[in-house]
């Protein structure tokens, strides 16, 4: 690769540590709506997939992965979800029992409202204006 030619990279997954994979299930594909692509028993453990709805990237939880077991659970900090309406996308969170922050507009209309799964991993939904 030249250095003026840049290779392609998606970022597809985030492994995210969690203390109790079948409740850190429910919370994602219940209460907060990602699609549960697979939840398989590989030789090294079990391995969950999760996809927010439009998104090209995935979560990943569960045992016996040695980069996951390695990281703290509740670790991971402010990943984002990027909505068109944070307002909708919260009231809809919050009636489904998450607990979700109250809305903060930033200069040139930008939103967040943050919440955290029940291991305290944090996140941030973000919506931004059309034309930013």
């Amino acid at each position: 690769m030249s250095e003026t030619t840049a290779a392609t990279m998606k970022l597809e997954v985030v492994m995210l540590p969690v203390t109790d994979v079948d409740r850190a299930i429910d919370f994602y594909a219940n209460r907060v709506g990602f699609n549960l692509d697979h939840d398989v028993q590989a030789d090294v453990g079990r391995v969950v997939q999760l996809t927010p709805p439009g998104s090209g990237c995935s979560i990943v939880i569960g045992t016996g992965m040695k980069e996951l077991d390695a990281m703290q659970p509740g670790s991971i900090r402010g990943l984002h979800l990027v909505v068109p309406d944070v307002e909708q996308v919260r009231e809809a969170l919050i009636s489904r029992g998450v607990e979700v922050g109250e809305v903060i507009t930033y200069p040139r209309g930008i939103k967040y409202a943050g919440f955290s799964d029940p291991d305290g991993n944090s996140w941030l939904l973000q919506e931004i204006p059309p034309g930013i």
